[in-house]
């Protein structure tokens, strides 16, 4: 049986983007399948998910940290999951079939995506991994014993996790996993001029950092930012006296998306 988790917490996503996420998942995945929400808001989630309580916070959030550590709540015991299973942050949209994933590597080590940011030092991506039931325990203990000074230490709770997940963790096949706007979007300057597009042999393409697919279908980089055109983007990044990392922050409509994000 198959398993795929999810997690949602606070407004910020909840209902529509659970009901997406398990809609391309079921269109990609060859079943039979499991597909559970850990969340505090189950209202209007369709009927095929499986709902489920979060799990507590093993100690204070950690404020101060970039990181998404609300995610450790599925370090510890899951109640009524045992074995693998494989999570998918919920912007995540699947573009090919899941079933790898399960069957990929040493079912007894937790494999994440490379983090193209950080390309250089072969940090781990957590937007996609697959894990063993309570295999991460451990690190609940090393969390809880000092939150913040964890999070001060790593930043980032997948940083964390691959430094202290037992036997360490590996990492996708290259291709699998791509980054929107780092892999998706055309590098400075093509990017004011050629629609992001996705690359051959993509499964799942992660949004961290922004854009979320809502708004990279229209060409934006946030929810609350106006649409601009290339030129009035370029004009006001120039007029803030904005460097080059900035000019790269742009990208055309990307109407693609639209036809896996959807129900």
């Amino acid at each position: 049986m198959k398993q795929v988790v999810c997690i949602s917490w606070g407004p910020k996503y909840g209902a529509p983007y659970i009901n997406r996420l398990y809609a391309m998942v079921a269109r990609n995945i060859t079943p039979p399948f499991r597909f559970i929400a850990f969340t505090d808001t189950p209202d209007g989630v369709r009927d095929e998910v499986e709902c489920l309580d979060l799990p507590p916070m093993p100690g204070p959030w950690p404020k101060n940290s970039p990181g998404q550590w609300g995610k450790s709540r599925l370090w510890g015991d899951l109640p009524g999951l045992t074995g693998n299973f494989l999570f998918l942050d919920l912007d995540t949209i699947v573009t090919a079939s899941l079933d790898p994933f399960f069957d990929y590597g040493d079912p007894n080590q937790v494999i994440m995506g490379l983090n193209v940011a950080r390309f250089p030092l072969r940090m781990g991506q957590s937007s996609i991994y697959r894990a063993r039931c309570v295999m991460l325990a451990h690190l609940l203990l090393i969390y809880a014993a000092d939150p913040l000074g964890v999070a001060d230490k790593y930043r980032y709770e997948q940083f964390f996790v691959q430094k202290n997940a037992p036997g360490g963790v590996a990492f996708w096949p290259r291709k699998w996993m791509r980054h929107y706007r780092i892999e998706c979007i055309p590098k400075f300057p093509f990017n004011y001029f050629q629609a992001p597009r996705l690359p051959r042999d993509t499964r799942v393409v992660i949004f961290a950092g922004g854009p979320n697919p809502p708004e990279a279908i229209v060409g934006k980089m946030e929810p609350d930012a106006p649409f601009m055109t290339p030129g009035e983007f370029f004009r006001d990044r120039l007029r803030q006296g904005k460097g080059l990392r900035a000019l790269q922050n742009f990208g055309l409509p990307a109407p693609w998306i639209e036809d896996h994000w959807r129900e």
